[in-house]
């Protein structure tokens, strides 16, 4: 257990380092309000955490702690939209369209929500 939890922390600080210097980037080569390195970081972890899940599904190429580190690791560190896009994609493949649309408009709506909370209390104190 403490391997695997090594193992996640290592990934996450990598993905979290190559995030930041991604959106470091993109925000002196590409100076617009839009969120460019955000976009492309989450685009990015979407198609990495789909490749590294199919690639542990296919063959025993990928060990179960490679895939830890990985997916859990450095795409958790990356992007926590990579974990989204792939939890959805199985609600999907499982025909759970209900929860699929709870998951997806509960987590937009209420995220943003609740950023504008956080914000709304500390300018209270």
């Amino acid at each position: 257990m403490i391997k695997n939890i090594l193992l996640v922390g290592l990934g996450g600080g990598i993905g979290s380092a190559v995030r930041y210097l991604c959106q470091k980037w993109f925000t002196v080569n590409f100076p617009y309000p839009f969120p460019w390195g955000t976009f492309i970081v989450n685009l990015i972890g979407c198609f990495l955490i789909g490749v590294i899940y199919a690639a542990s599904e296919k063959s025993t190429a990928l060990s179960p702690q490679t895939r830890l580190f990985l997916a859990t690791g450095f795409c958790g560190g990356f992007t926590t939209f990579s974990t989204f896009a792939f939890e959805n994609m199985g609600l999907l493949r499982s025909g759970d369209t209900t929860y699929f649309f709870l998951y997806t408009i509960g987590s937009v709506v209420l995220g943003i929500m609740g950023v504008f909370g956080g914000v709304a209390i500390m300018k209270v104190l």
